[in-house]
């Protein structure tokens, strides 16, 4: 099941490849006759690295350049990392009128200029601002160039009110991830090349097919132990491998197992990657009471014992605390019964959100409470494929799923039943297919357990 399309960049170190693909997506960006170059990146591939590099060397070669990203954190975020990369590169961060419009962090910054009006930014080298602002600006002169970060998660309609702003652009983003949030039906425009509610790439490919398309081959992130499975389950056609090899990273503990269901497996984690604490099959609330204790348990004992990783980035054991760790739900009512479980642990510091909020980001060791846990029924909602994309790829070491027993029973008696509508890409995989595959891989890795 695992096998999948060998990448065409294999025989290469991962580091070989990784330079061989950020070369070509230069070289169309910088000296390409295109005017549109689509770059797809699995989960932790060096995205925000790209559009920095990207940015900077737009910049250097005269070009002036707006950078779109989708929200007021990611535009801070790359603010950050060009003046880390590059302190003397003059940037301008277009932000709105509210008092929290930016990371205060960035008025401290002398190469950064901050300005609500576009006017005052025009003649910097970079402007950074989120999608929303930059559909407010008009009578402008265009930028030469516009690097659109998150490219899949901006909605169509968003670039075409942007798209007057630019001559050229870059667009980077994760196919794998949850598709752009409507807050309305778009039923009616399903299958047509302006569909609203589709993704600016997608709408971007619909009505310019041949636009150059790369891919970044590595991702930096994923361990060796998660890289084939979320490869093979979310990114079939377009595979990637892990940037280090069996083994270059080890969680280990201080204190030894009490042999609950927690210890154990954060044991089988530590071991292979992956573990699954399973609880007897019941249908359950949303916030089903024994699945969020064991969540939050899992969390408790991970603490407790001391849990500390060793990787290429430190060769010897670095504690993993409490800001290391994140927890992942499908719905905000289940982060927020972990949090308030947590809490009565004694436990802070620790992420708890939804999968919605925790894309892009990072952490040494995650716990999820699988979508599907408890459930009657399957949903499109629960089926969606990047929600379980982001649950399983935001870590560095080690992946802990809680679940209920029974779900690959609850998929069998709910295969998707979607229509299919003309004109509109089936997404392979689908949901039904990807929980499948990740719940096979899981299976392997189970701990039973009653609390």
């Amino acid at each position: 099941m695992l096998g999948g399309p060998r990448s065409p960049d294999a025989g290469l170190d991962p580091g070989a490849a990784a330079a061989a693909a950020t070369a070509a997506i230069l070289r169309d960006t910088l000296d390409g006759r295109h005017r549109g170059v689509v770059v797809d990146s699995p989960p932790g591939a060096g995205k925000s690295t790209l559009v920095v590099r990207a940015a900077r060397e737009l910049a250097a070669a005269g070009r002036r350049l707006m950078v779109v990203a989708q929200t007021n954190a990611q535009v801070d975020d790359l603010v950050l990392r060009l003046h880390e990369a590059e302190p003397e590169l003059r940037v301008g961060r277009l932000h709105s009128s509210d008092a929290d419009a930016f990371d205060p962090a960035l008025a401290e910054l002398d190469s950064v200029a901050l300005s609500a009006k576009a006017a005052d930014l025009a003649g910097l080298p970079v402007v950074l601002s989120t999608a929303a602002k930059w559909a407010h600006v008009q009578g402008a002169e265009p930028w030469e160039h516009a690097i659109v970060d998150e490219a899949y998660q901006m909605r169509s309609d968003a670039l075409l009110a942007v798209a007057g702003l630019f001559e050229r652009a870059l667009f980077v983003g994760d196919p794998g991830q949850l598709d752009p949030f409507s807050v309305v039906g778009a039923e009616q425009w399903a299958g047509l090349s302006y569909d609203p509610s589709a993704s600016a790439v997608a709408t971007l490919l619909a009505h310019n097919p041949g636009l150059p398309q790369h891919r970044l081959p590595v991702s930096w992130r994923l361990p060796a132990s998660a890289a084939p499975l979320v490869s093979a389950a979310f990114y079939p056609y377009t595979p990637f491998r892990s940037g280090t090899g069996p083994g270059e990273r080890r969680l280990s503990f201080g204190a030894a197992s009490d042999g609950s269901g927690p210890d154990r497996v954060l044991d089988e984690a530590a071991e292979s990657g992956w573990g699954l604490l399973e609880l007897p099959a019941r249908h359950t609330p949303r916030t089903d009471p024994e699945a969020v204790a064991a969540v939050a348990a899992v969390v408790r004992r991970a603490l407790d014992r001391g849990t500390a990783a060793v990787s290429e980035r430190a060769p010897q054991p670095v504690p993993v605390t409490a800001d290391r760790i994140a927890v992942g739900t499908a719905h905000r009512d289940q982060a927020a019964a972990v949090r308030a479980a947590l809490a009565g642990l004694g436990v802070t510091g620790v992420t708890v959100d939804t999968a919605n909020r925790l894309q892009g980001r990072e952490y040494d060791l995650t716990v999820v409470l699988h979508p599907l846990s408890g459930r009657p029924d399957a949903t499109a909602f629960h089926l969606e494929t990047g929600r379980l994309c982001v649950l399983a790829s935001r870590h560095r070491h080690a992946c802990v799923v809680v679940a209920r027993a029974g779900i690959a029973e609850l998929l069998d008696d709910h295969p998707s039943t979607e229509p299919v509508q003309l004109g509109v890409a089936v997404r392979f995989p689908d949901g039904w297919e990807a929980n499948h595959a990740v719940l096979a891989h899981l299976s392997e890795h189970r701990v039973p357990w009653t609390p």
